[in-house]
């Protein structure tokens, strides 16, 4: 881990330490450990994933046999990704993202989730298997801390498109993620934190395995119900709330 990410992690969790107490007494348990959300973004925050519906409406020859290596674990979602992306030319970049901004419908209630974290001091961020120059555009008019959000990076300097892996595995982990949920959660250590997590596919299974509780859709809840993992189906972030209230993240 570089100076500036130790940084970066030190001064977040002090701010949750920090936060702690006020997320407990909002709570109504002084003796709760203060909840940390991580939240997906294709799928969970807009409406579709994005990254699919990139490769399904540019058709660049070639994606449909790397994505079926991606679902099949063929390929790593590193490796997949990086491949599928470096089919475009950098200078699609503007193209591809004013799609995303287009087409990418935020799911119901997600200023609401977002206005109860602030409210309890409770720490949200955002884990996600997109890129940079689509997931911030689209996140920027919520005021989340670019700390806040993990995503990987992206390359136009080339005449392909490069996808680059700021938040890689860590040690424990050999999937190789591309950007590693498990590790993010992992610097929020269990002892300290009640850890939950939402999301809805492929990239949230390892993460879900490590959490207190899951919000889930679609493929992760058939996923956390194959394992016996504690978790809430969900279809917006109003039914979210509406647990996070109930204190359900305590049981």
């Amino acid at each position: 881990m570089t100076d500036s990410a130790t940084n970066s992690l030190a001064n977040q969790t002090t701010e949750l330490q920090a936060s702690g107490a006020a997320s407990a007494q909002a709570s109504g348990s002084g003796g709760a450990k203060p909840p940390v959300l991580f939240c997906d973004f294709d799928g969970t925050i807009t409406l579709s994933d994005n990254i699919v519906a990139v490769m399904k409406h540019f058709s660049p020859p070639g994606y449909e046999a790397i994505m079926s290596d991606i679902v099949s674990f063929k390929k790593s979602l590193r490796q997949g990704v990086g491949e599928m992306f470096a089919l475009f030319p950098s200078s699609m970049r503007q193209e591809i993202t004013d799609f995303i901004l287009r087409s990418a419908g935020i799911r119901a209630g997600f200023q609401e989730l977002l206005d109860w974290c602030k409210n309890n001091g409770v720490a949200f961020f955002v884990t996600s298997g997109g890129i940079d120059f689509f997931v911030q555009p689209l996140l920027a008019p919520f005021g989340i801390p670019s700390d806040h959000i993990y995503c990987n990076g992206s390359d136009f300097s080339g005449e392909r498109i490069e996808i680059v892996w700021p938040h890689p595995c860590d040690e424990i982990c050999t999937n190789d993620c591309g950007m590693c949920k498990a590790a993010v959660i992992r610097r929020y250590p269990k002892e300290q934190f009640t850890r939950i997590l939402i999301g809805d596919s492929i990239t949230d299974f390892e993460g879900a395995k490590l959490v207190d509780l899951v919000f889930s859709r679609s493929h992760l809840t058939e996923r956390c119900r194959e394992l016996g993992l504690p978790h809430i189906p969900f279809e917006n972030f109003h039914d979210i709330v509406h647990h996070l209230e109930q204190g359900d993240w305590r049981k």
